[in-house]
């Protein structure tokens, strides 16, 4: 039994502070210790209820976070910049589930800690054939398109309410409960990565609960962005069309097509914007 495992940063327990999220912030090296305890916590739930091989891709920013020294041996890791894939990196059609741990809220969720979708800076908001949506939905809609289930969330209270509103009975473990976008009342890791454990592995165990969460195609990837500059710069990779003065879309029939196109969008608007002077 294949279990896949896409970890983000923002969701990780004992994290509130943006500079925890960077190379160089004052507590991002603590910050890479706790991102890495999550996903292990995950690990040793799913090797617990049968899991036969684990892949864990570091989702977060340079996805150079993870410590692999620290790493449960059992799993695998894909770490590094240059995945096409992206925060989807390694997910193929044999796994038997997904789990997604350390993540975060959507852009605008009041009591979201550290909330955005994809881009915290550049981007307002992220819609998914009209209807908005956050990096959970995101990377959801691309294993149900290869076919596996989400089996569990993990990450803020917010984000765990996104993962059920979304994908029905997921199993979730709420860490943190949002006070404002930076402040949250915090979990100890200890029994936080106690309870991601024992759902990872309830998770599994009810794995014929879940099934894959599917978007009806053809995928229109809408992004409200936060300048002109950046939507007019996006609008000339081929396929993406400028829909408003700030607005972009993008069509497929794939939906890993989204998932490499987000990277792309990511690089083009860092350069745009820090060349530009925007930092909204």
């Amino acid at each position: 039994m294949k279990v896949y495992v896409s970890v983000d940063m923002e969701g990780v327990t004992g994290l509130t502070d943006p500079e925890e999220m960077h190379a160089g912030g004052r507590g991002y090296e603590r910050g890479c210790e706790l991102m890495t305890a999550d996903a292990n916590a995950v690990i040793a739930g799913v090797f617990e209820a049968g899991a036969t091989a684990v892949i864990v891709n570091d989702a977060h920013g340079s996805t150079k976070n993870l410590r692999v020294d620290l790493l449960d041996a059992r799993a695998s890791l894909i770490r590094g910049p240059g995945k096409p894939m992206r925060m989807a990196q390694g997910l193929t059609g044999d796994f038997q589930a997904a789990c997604f741990a350390g993540y975060h809220a959507r852009a605008g969720v009041q009591h979201g800690v550290l909330n955005h979708t994809w881009m915290g800076k550049e981007i307002q908001n992220v819609y998914l054939n009209g209807e908005v949506c956050g990096e959970t939905r995101l990377v959801a809609g691309c294993a149900g398109f290869l076919g596996v289930p989400v089996a569990l969330v993990t990450g803020d209270e917010a984000v765990c309410e996104e993962a059920r509103s979304l994908l029905g009975d997921v199993e979730t473990v709420a860490v943190k409960k949002g006070v404002d976008r930076f402040s949250a009342e915090l979990l100890p890791p200890s029994v936080a990565q106690a309870l991601i454990r024992e759902a990872a592995a309830r998770a599994l165990n009810r794995l014929s609960d879940f099934t894959p969460y599917k978007v009806t195609p053809p995928f229109t990837l809408g992004v409200e962005w936060n300048s002109t500059a950046i939507a007019s710069g996006c609008s000339l990779i081929p396929g993406t069309r400028q829909a408003g003065p700030r607005h972009t879309e993008f069509t497929t029939d794939d939906f890993r097509d989204i998932m490499a196109l987000m990277g792309i969008y990511a690089t083009i608007a860092g350069q745009i914007a820090c060349g530009s002077g925007v930092y909204g």
